[in-house]
C-alpha cells in the first residue's frame, strides 16, 4: 500500500518556510508515500522542483488538497482549502488552534483528522518532533540579531587607538528555547548577559550559557514545562525587582508566552520610561499581544526613552534551515504512524493523542474546546 502526502503554498503569502525538504521527500517515498506539491510552494525556501525529486506537481491548493491522503501545512489552511479536504484526510502542521473556533468546526464537519503541533505534548519521546521548540530556537537567534543590528552601542567590547568601549548589556526575559537561544547568541556576539524567568529550575539553563540569573524571589512553575500566570502579589514583587535590571540593560529581549491565552504584559509602561535613553526591545510575544507596554506586532515605535520592535514570524527570517528542522519534526511525528505503508491513527499513543484536534467529525483536543468554547 502507498499514501499520497500533500504540501500546498502557505495561505500566508509572507511566509517563506515549507514543510518540505529533498532529504525529508527522500525519505517520505522510502516510507510509501507519493508526494503531490502544488508548484512555487517551496520556492520561497530556495528549493527548486528539480530539487525534490519523484514529485506531481499541480497548480491549486485545491488540487493538492483533494488528491491527498495526508497534508502536511504551515500555518492553517484557508476556509476553501479545508473545504477541498476529502473526509478522512489526515491533516499535520501549525495550525493556529486557540486562533478561530470556525475553523475548528470546519475541519470536525469536513471529517478531517487534524493534527495541530503546537500541540504536541512536552515529553522526552516527543522532542525530536517538537517544531515549537525547533522554530523557538529560530526566533531567539533572531531576536538577537535585530536587537544587535538596532543597538546604539556594541555588543562586544571593542578596544580601539583611544581607549576602550564596554559591552552592551543585554537582559532576556524567558528562558524556553526561544531565550536560551537568545541568550547564547548574545553571548557570543559579546554582550554582558542577564536572563530572568519565574521558573527557578531555569536559573541553571541560563548561567550554564554564561550569563547572570536576574533572582525576583517569584516563582511560577506550571504544567507542561510552561510557566503559570503570576497573583497579583506576585506581579508586584516581580515588577520591583525586575524593573532595577530592565533599567539598567542596553537592549531587552522579551519571550514569555502562555499557550492559548494572550501573552502576559511583564514589563510595564512606568518599567520602559526608566529604561536608558536609546535602549532597544524587541518583543517576541508582539502577534500574541506582547510582553511590553507600547508593543505593536510588525511595527517598530518609540515608548518614552526606548525603541521597542515587535517582530511577527521570525524563524520564516530564515527560511533554509528553519524549513529543514520543521520537516524534520514533521517526519518524526508521521514515521510512528505509517503501518504497512499507509497511515494508521493510535489514539492510545500519548502523543497522537494529545496533538490531536479533531477526529472522526468532533473537536477532540480539551484545553481547544474549553479556550474556544466548543
Amino acid at each position: 500500500m502507498s499514501f499520497v502526502l500533500g504540501i500546498p503554498a502557505g495561505a500566508d503569502p509572507a511566509e517563506r518556510r515549507t514543510p518540505i525538504v529533498p532529504d525529508v521527500a527522500t525519505k517520505l517515498r522510502a516510507l510509501g508515500a507519493s508526494l503531490l506539491i502544488q508548484r512555487g510552494a517551496t520556492a520561497k525556501a530556495h528549493i527548486t522542483e528539480h530539487d525534490l525529486g519523484e514529485v506531481t506537481f499541480v497548480d491549486t491548493t485545491k488540487e493538492v488538497m483533494a488528491g491527498s491522503d495526508v497534508v502536511w501545512t504551515i500555518g492553517p489552511p484557508t476556509a476553501e482549502a479545508i473545504a477541498a479536504l476529502r473526509p478522512g484526510t489526515t491533516l499535520i502542521g501549525t495550525l493556529a488552534p486557540y486562533a478561530d473556533a470556525d475553523r475548528v468546526r470546519a475541519l470536525a464537519a469536513g471529517g478531517v483528522n487534524a493534527f495541530a503541533m503546537e500541540l504536541l505534548p512536552r515529553i522526552s519521546r516527543a522532542q525530536s518532533m517538537d517544531i515549537l521548540s525547533s522554530q523557538g530556537a529560530a526566533a531567539g537567534y533572531q531576536c538577537a540579531l535585530i536587537a544587535a543590528a538596532r543597538a546604539p552601542k556594541f555588543f562586544p567590547m571593542l578596544t580601539y587607538a583611544a581607549g576602550t568601549v564596554r559591552p552592551a548589556r543585554v537582559l532576556v526575559i524567558g528562558a524556553g528555547v526561544a531565550g536560551l537561544q537568545a541568550i547564547a547568541t548574545a553571548k557570543r556576539l559579546g554582550a554582558i548577559v542577564e536572563g530572568y524567568d519565574v521558573r527557578p529550575e531555569t536559573r541553571e539553563q541560563i548561567e550554564s550559557l554564561g550569563a547572570k540569573f536576574v533572582d525576583t524571589g517569584v516563582s511560577a512553575v506550571g504544567e507542561g514545562g510552561y510557566a503559570r500566570e503570576l497573583t497579583e502579589a506576585e506581579k508586584g514583587a516581580q515588577e520591583a525587582k525586575l524593573g532595577k535590571a530592565i533599567a539598567q540593560c542596553d537592549v531587552l529581549i522579551t519571550t514569555a508566552a502562555v499557550p492559548g491565552k494572550k501573552a502576559p504584559q511583564i514589563v510595564s509602561e512606568m518599567m520602559v520610561n526608566a529604561m536608558r535613553r536609546g535602549a532597544v526591545v524587541v518583543d517576541m510575544a508582539a502577534e500574541q499581544g506582547g510582553n511590553v507596554f507600547g508593543t505593536v506586532a510588525g511595527s517598530e515605535v518609540r515608548v518614552g526613552p526606548a525603541h521597542v520592535v515587535g517582530p511577527v514570524n521570525l524563524p520564516s527570517r530564515m527560511p533554509v534551515h528553519a524549513s529543514e528542522m520543521i520537516a524534520k519534526n514533521l517526519l518524526n511525528f508521521v514515521t510512528p504512524m505509517v503501518v504497512d505503508g499507509a497511515i494508521r491513527i493510535d489514539t492510545s499513543d500519548e502523543v497522537v493523542a494529545g496533538t490531536a484536534l479533531t477526529l472522526d467529525g468532533a473537536a477532540v483536543h480539551p484545553q481547544v474546546k474549553q479556550v474556544l468554547g466548543l
